[in-house]
């Protein structure tokens, strides 16, 4: 697999984050499957502080997790970021991580990092239900989750089953019913829902008229807002909340691989995004993701984190292998 190659120059090193000078003189290679614009905006802040060099590497979640398993100890990746967690899980597993320090799974909450103390949270995205408000009004919404898998839905609802995103909140459903019932619910999808590829296109297609919503990530809808809102101008959010798996809150990883002969600069790295001034940019850019930092808020255009009414998940045992297995059997890969 090939990534796209970014690299970043080296800024005016500050105190803030003290690092051998060694370090500093090799910089860092990041594996990056969150949003390359996002970790940009982090390589920037932090080689700025600290005169770390940054090479990105992008890809997706789980094609990125797949090539640090194949490349194994051999693997020039010194941190790994994620867009969801299960892709996180699968290099834990493989026992390809190096345990991070206290003082960093300190700047996040318990609830949105590995229980093993393997990778961390970084930032967070919430299931949304992304409906055209001409079709629909809040007495005809759905009010689960459950209720798009009934006859009544057939044809009027798009998801973007082959991507990461949605497989992350398949994970979610599994781990709160069950595989019984999760593979009675994507079999039902199959029936009723319009299959598309991407997030973007499933909201776009509720814009249009062409469905009535949309199971996607929230970001996406206040990203479009933000712009030119040719995707998103006649949308409206609906937050399932009451636990409902539609609430499901996903959590972007990162990692520090064991392999890599630059722990100190890496760890660095990982903490200044998880700290204050990664958090920052978080809150004040435009990714529209959430800030999951201790005592950090989210950006002003999101409704607070803990109003959503998210399910409790454990992000740490979300299963991408068997998720595969029920959506394939269901005939949606």
């Amino acid at each position: 697999m090939k990534f796209a190659l970014s690299t970043l120059v080296i800024g005016v090193a500050l105190a803030a984050l003290t690092v051998p000078a060694s370090a500093q003189d090799a910089g860092i290679t990041v594996y990056n499957a969150q949003h390359e614009s996002l970790t940009q905006e982090w390589a920037d802040a932090f080689t700025a502080e600290t005169g770390i060099a940054v090479t990105i590497r992008q890809g997706s979640d789980l094609e990125v997790g797949n090539q640090i398993l194949q490349e194994g100890a051999n693997s020039p990746a010194d941190v790994f970021l994620t867009e969801n967690s299960p892709a996180m899980v699968l290099v834990d597993k493989a026992g390809l991580f190096e345990p991070l320090p206290q003082d960093i799974l300190d700047q996040i909450p318990t609830g949105f990092r590995a229980a093993d103390g393997e990778w961390t949270g970084i930032a967070a995205r919430s299931t949304v239900f992304a409906y055209n408000t001409d079709k629909l009004t809040a007495d005809t919404l759905p009010k689960s989750m459950d209720d798009l898998a009934k006859p009544e839905w057939k044809g009027r609802w798009a998801a973007s089953p082959s991507g990461a995103d949605f497989q992350a909140i398949i994970g979610a459903y599994l781990q709160l019913k069950g595989e019984d019932a999760t593979l009675e619910w994507l079999k039902a999808m199959k029936e009723n829902a319009v299959i598309v590829r991407g997030n973007r296109t499933a909201m776009a297609a509720a814009n249009k008229g062409e469905v009535d919503g949309a199971l996607i990530y929230h970001y996406y809808f206040f990203g479009d807002q933000a712009g030119t809102k040719e995707s998103s101008a006649n949308v409206g959010l609906h937050y399932f909340g009451n636990g409902d798996p539609g609430a499901f809150v996903s959590v972007s990883g990162g990692g520090v691989l064991k392999s890599s002969p630059r722990k100190d600069a890496a760890f660095s790295f990982l903490k200044f995004i998880t700290g204050p001034g990664g958090q920052k940019i978080l809150r004040e850019g435009t990714s529209f993701e959430y800030a999951i930092g201790v005592g950090e808020a989210a950006n002003a255009a999101l409704p607070p984190l803990a109003s959503l009414g998210a399910p409790s998940v454990d992000q740490s045992s979300l299963d991408n292998a068997r998720v595969t297995e029920l959506m394939t059997a269901a005939g949606l890969l």
